[in-house]
């Protein structure tokens, strides 16, 4: 990684704040901890007399939430900074000896740095290693998935990850590349997805680039995003105290369904109370400043006091 920083704006701040309502001495979980953002209003809003344990993959974002987090002077409050994937939460807990918190949260957006670091493999802007791995302690990357997938296992991975309906088309062309050689760069695939749908690299026709999709899928695959989002929401009830909240921030439909299910089906076995309605938006005054923000959806959900 090359280690650059670039500036990355939390989103909803404001909302989060209202909906997940962190109060003085309670234990928070940022699940996401990425630049601190929403860690350090929290921190102000639980005082010295709570707990912040902060979690991430990256030690480069933790290295960064650290220096927001103790930078300045406020009131503040234990905390801890985990390199962890949230699917560990529980394991971090019991290391922590901890039964139960009053916040979990997760911010499931990749941060801009990580989205436009070239040795990632996560844009399609600049040429990289075809990576696309937020955890480098995980062994396989996307070359990996491109080059050793069949071909229906690679439409049904692009598809059910981005629902991008050229899916058949774009894993038929992987599949005749790859057979001069494998497939190692963004640019590679860039090419390959833009050939398959009849698009040229440079077009900027459509509202969004022809490979935007493709590689949303394979990031997903590479870091089990849903996988690891299943597992959080599973352990979170066991883990929220009385009255504790969940909070969630998704950035594609896929995501947010699975929140929403989850909440409904926690609601109908009376372990939740669903404090958001209907999912929480940016304003558009956030959506023109920061315009990464336009797809994000927060939900929230309180634990009752069944089965605690």
């Amino acid at each position: 990684m090359d280690g650059r920083t670039i500036a990355h704006e939390p989103v909803l701040c404001g909302e989060v704040m209202e909906f997940v309502a962190p109060r003085p001495g309670e234990v928070v979980v940022d699940a996401t901890v990425g630049h601190g953002g929403h860690a350090r209003l929290f921190a102000q809003a639980i005082g010295e007399s709570g707990r912040l344990i902060g979690l991430d993959v990256d030690p480069g974002n933790l290295e960064r939430a650290r220096a927001r987090l103790f930078d300045g002077a406020y009131a503040r409050p234990h905390i801890d900074l985990i390199r962890a994937n949230f699917r560990e939460l529980e394991t971090v807990l019991d290391s922590l000896g901890l039964a139960r918190v009053d916040v979990i949260f997760a911010d499931l957006g990749v941060s801009t740095d990580q989205l436009l670091d070239p040795t990632r493999g996560l844009t399609f802007t600049e040429d990289g290693p075809l990576d696309m791995r937020l955890d480098d302690r995980l062994e396989e990357t996307a070359s990996d998935l491109v080059n050793a997938l069949s071909e229906n296992e690679l439409s049904d991975l692009i598809f059910f990850n981005s629902q991008e309906r050229f899916s058949r088309r774009i894993a038929k062309r992987i599949c005749e590349v790859r057979r001069n050689g494998r497939i190692r760069t963004t640019q590679q695939l860039v090419r390959i997805v833009c050939s398959a749908v009849g698009s040229s690299p440079e077009s900027r026709r459509e509202k969004i680039h022809p490979a935007t999709r493709t590689f949303l899928a394979l990031r997903m695959a590479v870091n089990d995003e849903m996988g690891n989002l299943a597992a959080l929401l599973e352990a979170a009830p066991r883990r929220l105290a009385p009255g504790g909240r969940i909070g969630v921030i998704a950035f594609h439909s896929g995501e947010d369904r699975v929140v929403k299910q989850d909440f409904l089906d926690r609601k109908r076995a009376a372990l939740y109370e669903i404090a958001t309605k209907k999912p929480i938006r940016p304003s558009s005054e956030e959506m023109q400043r920061n315009p990464r923000s336009r797809s994000a959806k927060l939900r929230v959900a309180r634990r009752t006091d069944v089965g605690i």
